[in-house]
């Protein structure tokens, strides 16, 4: 009998579960060939009452410990833990539609590939300017890059990572789990291991999610800044660049473009000019951009926010970057220091 098993790591999603098991729960997907593993890293809030509530009527949801609290150990415990013939990561940040799993496996089955995912649209629970703008930026080929899965596809398409994924068990047999060094990009990382490897990553349009976005700019500037972090931190630990894209280091390319010509202005004197240039170019960009993702009955406020959010994007994410790299320029002077002591 075919079985699936759905890993999902958790973390203070009180405000998510309930319409992430709805969704599943509700899957056209036999109930009796799931299981669901929700793999907690220590709540704090009802998010494991909330879980403990559904396990007395539905007891395919097994709830785990994660002692790390990280991504990558939650589904490497998940992956351990599962017994079906595919293994499903799914985010509680999300719903899915009825057939979003049913769909999974119908194309595993029709089509030669170790991982199949499909579209992520983003949403917001709560719709104020800020998360509006918000999800804007995260929609836009400005914000986002070439992200197909955000951006939407037409037809099938071999890819380098899909979320929310549906692999072959035998995936993890060939290449290895998830890297627990890595607090971020960990799906990216194994995606680009699986390729490596020789696996096909197809992402099917048909097959659709949504991920619910922050809706603050607290937290968008949080989650942004330590995505850039460790996309350095990645390369770093893996020393592989090819376990990231080159989408993933404009922003850090744009903020030097800032930073580092007036350090060489004294020399250079015409490079006083190039921070400039940089930033009127960049904001002229941002302004036409915001234009164009206006909607009919759209206030200044909401261009206003659009402006911020694509801002605060770009320059958090960047910034993450720029502090990692000085993070490892500090540990790799403190170790030869620490090598002559």
């Amino acid at each position: 009998m075919l079985k699936i098993s759905i890993v999902v790591p958790i973390f203070n999603e009180e405000k998510y579960i309930k319409i992430f098991l709805d969704s599943i729960i509700e899957s056209d997907f036999d109930n009796n060939k799931i299981e669901i593993l929700l793999v907690d890293g220590g709540s704090n809030d009802k998010t494991v009452e909330i879980i403990k509530d559904y396990q007395q009527k539905y007891p395919f949801l097994k709830l785990l410990h994660n002692p790390k609290k990280i991504v990558p150990v939650a589904m490497n415990i998940g992956i351990r833990e599962a017994t079906g013939e595919y293994i499903i990561r799914l985010d509680a940040h999300s719903s899915y539609p009825k057939d979003y799993l049913s769909k999974l496996i119908e194309y595993h089955q029709k089509l030669d590939a170790s991982n199949i995912g499909g579209i992520c649209k983003t949403e917001v629970l709560n719709l104020t300017p800020v998360s509006k703008a918000i999800k804007r930026v995260l929609t836009s080929p400005f914000g986002v890059g070439n992200a197909i899965f955000r951006l939407g596809s037409k037809k099938i398409q071999e890819v380098d990572t899909v979320p929310f994924g549906c692999y072959r068990r035998e995936v993890f047999e060939e290449i290895g789990f998830y890297d627990e060094r890595l607090v971020r990009n960990q799906d990216i990382e194994l995606n680009k291991r699986l390729k490596s490897a020789g696996g096909k990553i197809l992402l099917v349009p048909e097959i659709e999610s949504t991920y619910f976005a922050r809706e603050d700019f607290k937290s968008f500037i949080k989650n942004n800044f330590a995505n850039g972090r460790w996309n350095i931190l990645t390369l770093y630990l893996t020393k592989r660049l090819s376990s990231l894209s080159l989408r993933h280091f404009i922003p850090l390319i744009f903020l030097l473009s800032l930073i580092l010509p007036p350090l060489f202005a004294p020399i250079f004197k015409w490079w006083y000019i190039v921070p400039l240039l940089s930033f009127s170019s960049y904001l002229a960009l941002v302004i036409i951009v915001s234009i164009k993702n206006l909607k009919k009955g759209d206030s200044f406020r909401d261009f206003f926010y659009l402006i911020v959010a694509f801002f605060l994007l770009h320059t958090s994410y960047g910034l993450g970057s720029l502090v990692a790299i000085f993070e490892i320029l500090i540990k790799s002077i403190k170790g030869v220091f620490d090598e002559k002591g």
